[in-house]
C-alpha cells in the first residue's frame, strides 16, 4: 500500500510538472481597462505580439474599459489563477481603486500576482491649438488668472492622467478643472476638439494629434528631458522644480497563479521586452521597455506606487462624482 501511494504521489507531481512545463496549452486572454487607441492599449499590443511569438500561443486582448478601469480589473482577480486571463495595469490596484471606487473589492497583494513591469514613460502636457499660451509658463500664470476654468481632460478618475494633473496642481499652486473621460483616446479626442483646454496624456496618444496639427504640447512631466522627445522641454525647463511624473504599465495575474507559470510569464515578458524590434516600436510609441529585475522588485513598486497614488487622492479630495 505504501509503495502504491508512493508511486500515486509521484505520478500527480509528474502531472503538475509538465503542465507547468507545457504551459501555455491555449490562447491567452490579456485585459486591458482601456479602449482601443490609448497608451495601455499600445503597449499591451506592442508587447504581446513578440510575447505570443515567444510563448507559442496566440494573446487576446480585450478591452473592457470603465469605472477607472476597476471593470477590468474585478474581471481578472476573480479569473482562474491559471495563466489564461491576465491584465495589464498600472500601481491602482495597490490602493487608489478601494479609495476611489466602492465597487472594488479586490486588494492589490491579496488578489493579484504582480508579473513584471512592460514600460515606462513620462506623460506630455497638451493644449488645445487655440489656448492663449504658447508654453507651460505662460499656462501656469493663465490657470492662476482663472482658477477653476481651466478645464483639463483625463482618461478617468485616479488614473494616471488624472492623477498627473493633480500632481502639477500641488507643484504650480493652481486649481483646474476636471473633466474625466472613459479612455486616454477619448479624453485627447475631445481636447482636439475644443471641449477642454489641456489634458495630461500617454505619447502615443498626443503625439499623432500634435504631428497633425490638432494640438500643441507644452512639456513633459518629467524633471530631465525625454532622451525620446528631447525638443520637448521639461518641467525643470518651465521652472517647475516639485514635479517628476512618470507612468508604467505592468503584467499582473490573479492571486494563486502557480510560481512555474509566472515564472515563465516573467521569463518570456524579458525576452520579448529585450527584443530590439519591441524596443523600438515601444519607443516609436514613446515608450522605453521597463522590465523588472524579479517579480518581488515589481510587487514592491507596486505597493509602493499604489499607495503614493491613495495617498495624493486622499490628500486633494478627489471622488468619483
Amino acid at each position: 500500500m505504501k509503495k502504491l501511494l508512493i508511486t500515486i504521489a509521484f505520478i500527480i507531481s509528474s502531472a503538475q510538472l509538465v503542465f507547468a512545463q507545457e504551459y501555455p496549452q491555449k490562447p491567452i486572454t490579456l485585459v486591458v481597462g482601456f479602449p482601443p487607441g490609448g497608451g495601455a492599449d499600445a503597449v499591451a499590443r506592442i508587447v504581446s505580439d513578440k510575447l505570443s511569438r515567444v510563448l507559442e500561443q496566440p494573446i487576446i486582448i480585450n478591452n473592457m474599459p470603465g469605472a477607472g478601469t476597476t471593470i477590468a480589473s474585478a474581471y481578472v482577480a476573480k479569473a482562474a489563477p491559471d495563466g489564461y486571463t491576465l491584465l495589464l495595469a498600472g500601481p491602482g490596484l495597490y490602493g487608489a481603486d478601494q479609495y476611489l471606487y466602492k465597487s472594488a473589492k479586490y486588494d492589490g497583494v491579496k488578489n493579484f500576482t504582480a508579473i513584471t513591469r512592460w514600460s515606462l514613460a513620462p506623460m506630455m502636457l497638451a493644449a488645445n491649438k487655440d489656448v492663449p499660451v504658447k508654453n507651460t509658463q505662460e499656462l501656469i500664470a493663465y490657470a492662476k488668472k482663472n482658477p477653476d476654468k481651466v478645464t483639463y481632460s483625463s482618461s478617468g478618475v485616479g488614473v494616471v492622467t488624472h492623477l498627473a494633473a493633480l500632481e502639477f496642481e500641488k507643484a504650480t499652486n493652481t486649481k483646474l478643472m476636471h473633466i474625466p473621460y472613459k479612455g486616454g483616446a477619448p479624453s485627447l479626442q475631445a481636447l482636439a476638439a475644443g471641449d477642454v483646454q489641456i489634458s495630461f496624456g500617454t505619447p502615443p496618444s498626443v503625439m499623432p494629434l500634435a504631428q497633425s496639427g490638432r494640438l500643441k504640447i507644452l512639456s513633459v512631466t518629467t524633471q530631465q528631458r525625454s532622451p525620446l522627445f528631447a525638443d520637448i522641454p521639461s518641467m525643470k525647463d518651465a521652472g517647475v522644480k516639485d514635479l517628476d511624473f512618470t507612468f508604467w504599465f505592468g503584467l499582473y495575474g490573479p492571486a494563486g497563479l502557480p510560481t512555474d507559470v509566472s515564472k515563465k510569464l516573467f521569463d518570456a515578458s524579458l525576452v520579448a521586452l529585450n527584443d530590439p524590434e519591441v524596443k523600438a516600436r515601444l519607443e516609436k510609441s514613446g515608450n522605453n521597455a521597463a522590465p523588472s529585475k524579479s517579480q518581488n522588485d515589481f510587487l514592491m513598486l507596486s505597493i509602493g506606487e499604489g499607495r503614493k497614488s491613495k495617498d495624493l487622492l486622499e490628500q486633494t479630495g478627489a471622488k468619483v462624482e
